[in-house]
């Protein structure tokens, strides 16, 4: 088993890697089976053919339910992307709120997918 932000090995149920201090399996630089980088956007390991989609699994260490509530109640505000460390596209969606009142829908599509696991974490991402 493979720290998936730093591929440095890592013991069975070993819950931070000691080399780099994050928690196992918040990351998907590298593959958690064989260790190997990770191409961003990849959904398999190039090296080994593992499942490494780029999820719900991966909310910067968020609860989902926690999040799908959240998103619910204050995604038009986006309170959600706040939480889960994604601060501009947190921001855009509160100058959407603030400017147009027309975040709901981007709360609502979302919501969509934190619900059936295709929501993609990406801490630089706008939109």
């Amino acid at each position: 088993m493979f720290c998936t932000n730093c591929g440095a090995g890592v013991n069975l149920g070993q819950e931070v890697c000691l080399s780099c201090g994050f928690r196992v399996n918040q990351s998907l630089n590298y593959c958690g089976n064989c260790g190997a980088p990770t191409p961003i956007g990849a959904t398999v390991c190039l090296n080994c053919g593992m499942n490494i989609r780029r999820s719900v699994s991966n909310l910067n260490g968020q609860d989902k339910v926690v999040m799908i509530l959240i998103c619910f109640f204050l995604g038009g505000l986006g309170i959600h992307n706040f939480m889960m460390g994604e601060n501009k596209r947190g921001i855009f969606r509160l100058c959407l709120f603030i400017f147009c009142g027309i975040s709901y829908i981007f709360a609502l599509i979302d919501l969509i997918k934190l619900a059936t696991d295709t929501y993609v974490y990406d801490p630089n991402a706008l939109i």
